[in-house]
């Protein structure tokens, strides 16, 4: 394991590929702007950062001949993808049939998550999340742990082993769950601010705040994330807004005096820069320019909001040009359908076509890589591929199936290219997973 202390030596090593990345939005900037792209290109990692970015033409002139070099003659080299949603602790329960969403946590959520008590239990699901998070190109993630600190520890833990940068928390809930399931404003307070002492910035561990939704916290849970908040203002915090129209509802029920469900958190203290709240289908013009005034960011979650019928987040609508705010992508496993991020940009794409959108593939690349690093903060650590950035990348091999060579014969473009990889591809794709400049998932034998 590395503790904070550890000073990771790695040898210098060159990864040969099509490089590919994005140093602005293209919700707003044109794509000449903020798209690089080096066709045949290389990066030199060292001790865990980009230490050189280029042609491999000009590289090959300034390097030692004895630096090994991991070639993929198929392969698009991209930043690691960014999963700005997800719950570990519902790995097991991925694919349940259900109705909505507060049938769901009723029926399968919540039954799942008590199975979480068990250290042992924490520590096998930890390791199967991992894995599945690394070989779907996933190099960082906000996720959600159950209410028992032991499920943040062993999360921690396996992070900690891979060297993978994550931000996780405890749930907070005091209320409108099985008890088994509860703790109380106090308990939630004390066992997560000794987490945030023994794992935030911990190495490139962080830690995140997490009230699980308005309905299961009482005021005083609230107040006392707030509180929590305060104290610890390098933290994240991290809940579910405007997913379902019956949880609206409900919220709306339980503060009456709050004039909607944004203003339950922002009155608690709980909005701001390195707020990321889920979902966001049902939010209102008030709501959409309070996240745009706070820098409170939003996680995308398509596959999951069409699983569970909550509706159609409008992408537009967050990003429009007078109050743009913040928007990553989520997987929302386990009422999202796949841990692979492509497949989530697929039906986003999707969904944005309903509500009469047309996402091209910048703007959904933005959202896995530099788009999720900015609605975390992060950009100055993470989201491209330019020199003193941590050295995570995914490779995706463009050949990875017949059907995807073949399909790749006809692209004329790399934005073209890469819109197929979006629609066709998935965790199949996936070439190879770097973490601070370290082969964590290979799929196929490097070409050194």
């Amino acid at each position: 394991m590395h503790s904070s202390s550890d000073k990771i030596k790695q040898p210098k090593i060159g990864v040969r590929g099509t490089l590919v990345y994005l140093t602005g939005d293209p919700f707003f900037e044109a794509s000449e702007n903020c798209l690089q792209y080096i066709e045949d290109g290389m990066l030199v990692v060292e001790d865990g950062k980009i230490i050189q970015c280029g042609s491999t033409s000009e590289i090959m002139k300034l390097i030692d001949a004895s630096m090994p070099i991991h070639h993929y003659p198929a392969g698009i080299i991209l930043p690691g993808f960014i999963d700005t949603h997800i719950h570990y602790v519902q790995t097991d329960i991925v694919g349940s049939y259900g109705k909505q969403l507060l049938d769901w946590l009723e029926q399968y959520t919540f039954p799942a998550e008590k199975e979480f008590s068990s250290y042992e239990h924490c520590k096998k699901v930890a390791k199967r999340f991992m894995d599945e998070m690394l070989k779907s190109g996933t190099t960082t993630a906000l996720v959600f742990c159950a209410v028992y600190p032991q499920s943040v520890d062993a999360l921690f833990e396996e992070a900690q082993s891979r060297n993978v940068r994550l931000i996780a928390g405890k749930v907070l809930m005091d209320r409108n769950a099985p008890t088994a399931l509860q703790d109380t404003a106090q308990s939630g307070y004390d066992d997560s601010k000794k987490l945030i002492e023994k794992w935030h910035n911990k190495g490139r561990l962080q830690y995140a705040i997490t009230p699980r939704f308005a309905p299961t916290s009482t005021p005083e849970q609230l107040t006392a994330a707030g509180q929590l908040w305060k104290e610890h203002p390098t933290t994240y915090v991290q809940s579910h807004i405007a997913e379902n129209v019956q949880e609206i509802i409900w919220a709306k029920e339980l503060f009456p005096e709050r004039k909607g469900y944004l203003d339950i958190y922002d009155h608690y203290g709980l909005t701001g820069k390195r707020a990321v709240y889920a979902h966001g289908i049902h939010l209102t013009e008030d709501e959409f320019q309070c996240c745009h005034d706070t820098e409170t960011s939003l996680a995308h979650c398509p596959s999951s909001n069409l699983f569970l019928g909550s509706g159609l987040f409008n992408i537009s609508d967050a990003k429009k040009s007078n109050r743009p705010v913040e928007v990553g992508i989520g997987s929302d496993i386990g009422a999202g359908t796949s841990f692979s991020l492509l497949t989530n940009l697929n039906e986003a794409y999707k969904v944005a076509q309903l509500r009469n959108v047309s996402l091209d593939a910048l703007k959904l690349l933005y959202l896995a890589t530099l788009g999720g690093a900015r609605a975390l903060s992060l950009e100055d650590k993470i989201g491209t591929l330019e020199v003193g950035k941590e050295a995570d990348f995914v490779v995706l091999n463009k050949h990875a199936t017949p059907l995807l060579k073949e399909r790749m014969n006809r692209v004329e473009s790399i934005e073209e290219a890469l819109f197929v990889l979006t629609i066709l591809g998935n965790e199949e794709t996936v070439d190879a997973t770097y973490v601070a400049g370290v082969p964590v998932y290979q799929k196929s034998k490097i070409v050194e």
